[in-house]
């Protein structure tokens, strides 16, 4: 499957139909995004297909700087591409995986905003390989995982009847929850694929936290495993358990139909943390996956926490 953007406007006669294109999306999030993808297929049609398109979209603008031709890419490629995302949200579709979005944009308002926003996320990608702060590392992890969550709050929905009693407690904005959650994913991400990046010349932990726990860059691309990097990897996960708990307090106000979609793929990805623990955070050597009879049992508790919380 080719997933790298098109520049080039294809005649409407010759792209795919909306259920072709929808077919693709749904493929492409099978194959590369498991865990996500079982997710889905606890929504509705309308909303899976959607959440289908925009996966394939976001893939597609992280493939540009990790992709097979990332070498190839510079900031006149990203450019395109944000063109290319205009043309979308014009409702002018330039390739097969548009037509989807272009679909899904008629049936859910999207903002155009977070689009960008991540592809600011492979500007920053092009131009930087490491992270002096948690804060700058955070900027990152909003805009390539952040603004996802802000896309699929708004296909997933608000429920209208959430908090009409008078002594209903008041949440936080969802936006902000749904935020924290992309944030959470990527830096689970990032502490998954520490030895990938590694190898690529990327480190994605704050150079703040290595020097705080006397781990050096040295250490990190040798693979070195030793108390320090037990100590450090326990701090990240902390961290990122941290965002996963502020994550859960937006669930309570999602539409009912979304809740157990979203309860799932919270609690199926927060398990890659406990696998990579239970792999003495040997992210060098293992890479840390979540077993589809784990992901399984995750169902029931995620239902009775959807229908209960």
């Amino acid at each position: 499957m080719l997933l790298q953007p098109t520049t080039t406007v294809s005649p409407a006669s010759v792209l795919a139909s909306v259920d072709e294109s929808y077919e693709r999306c749904r493929q492409i999030t099978a194959k590369y995004s498991k865990t996500f993808y079982m997710g889905t297929m606890l929504m509705s049609e309308a909303k899976r297909r959607a959440i289908w398109a925009i996966y394939v979209w976001c893939r597609r603008t992280d493939e540009l700087v990790d992709g097979p031709s990332a070498q190839f890419t510079t900031e006149a490629t990203l450019d395109d591409w944000e063109e290319q995302l205009e043309s979308v949200f014009a409702g002018r579709p330039k390739d097969d995986y548009d037509v989807a979005m272009v679909d899904a944009l008629g049936h859910f308002a999207l903002d155009i905003q977070p689009f960008r926003d991540m592809i600011s996320g492979q500007r920053m990608d092009l131009h930087c390989s490491r992270y002096e702060t948690f804060d700058d590392l955070k900027l990152y992890c909003y805009r390539v995982a952040g603004t996802v969550g802000l896309m699929s709050t708004v296909v997933m929905g608000v429920d209208p009847e959430y908090n009409t009693a008078p002594w209903a407690k008041a949440l936080p904005c969802p936006t902000e929850e749904a935020i924290a959650l992309g944030i959470a994913n990527q830096l689970t991400n990032i502490l998954r694929d520490v030895g990938e990046d590694a190898r690529r010349g990327r480190i994605y932990l704050p150079l703040e936290d290595l020097e705080l726990f006397k781990y050096s860059e040295a250490d990190l691309i040798n693979g070195v495993i030793d108390e320090r990097w037990r100590a450090l990897m326990r701090f990240q996960i902390q961290r990122a358990l941290k965002f996963y708990r502020q994550a859960e307090l937006g669930i309570t106000v999602l539409s009912p139909d979304a809740r157990w979609p979203v309860w799932s793929a919270l609690m199926l990805y927060r398990k890659i943390l406990d696998v990579i623990a239970e792999n003495q955070y040997d992210v060098f050597n293992r890479r840390a996956f979540v077993p589809t009879v784990r992901k399984l049992l995750c169902l029931p508790p995620a239902l009775l926490r959807a229908r209960v919380l």
